[in-house]
């Protein structure tokens, strides 16, 4: 069996970091680019993330203001993780989603079961319209 590794996005917005801290780490914030949420900047807090397959459970594993935001998604053992850099006027932005099982792996869901490899290069392209589009449009407006 193969280990599935990890989603990498790496960018850098034209934006102060304050500003895209509050994109990625309020319930406001990212509501504004990804989905409808009860998040709580906690380290610890429990909140759902309301995804198109329904409601997925998350916890606040770090909240380091301004630079990480880590949480679990779902009860599969994935994590992503929100890192920022300031670059001067701009803010580098790393969105890493880790904790991904073997290949073949099935996982079950509201919908067909799919494999994590599956699943990942599905949420993998997904990632790239959500970070480097929608983050960026809310962030740089």
């Amino acid at each position: 069996m193969s280990h599935v590794p990890e989603i990498r996005k790496e960018t850098v917005f034209n934006a102060p970091i304050d500003r895209v801290w509050s994109a990625v780490a309020t319930a406001e914030g990212i509501a504004s680019w990804f989905m409808d949420n009860d998040f709580r900047a906690e380290k610890d807090a429990s909140f759902t993330i309301q995804s198109p397959f329904g409601p997925v459970p998350c916890r606040v594993a770090v909240l380091e203001p301004p630079r990480e935001l880590t949480f679990t998604w779902g009860d599969n053992g994935w994590v992503v993780s929100f890192l920022l850099e300031e670059k001067g006027e701009k803010t580098a932005f790393t969105l890493v989603h880790s904790g991904w099982g073997d290949a073949d792996e099935i996982v079950p869901g509201p919908g067909p079961d799919q494999t994590q490899a599956e699943i990942r290069e599905r949420m993998n392209n997904g990632w790239d319209k959500i970070v480097l589009e929608d983050l960026r449009n809310v962030v740089e407006k």
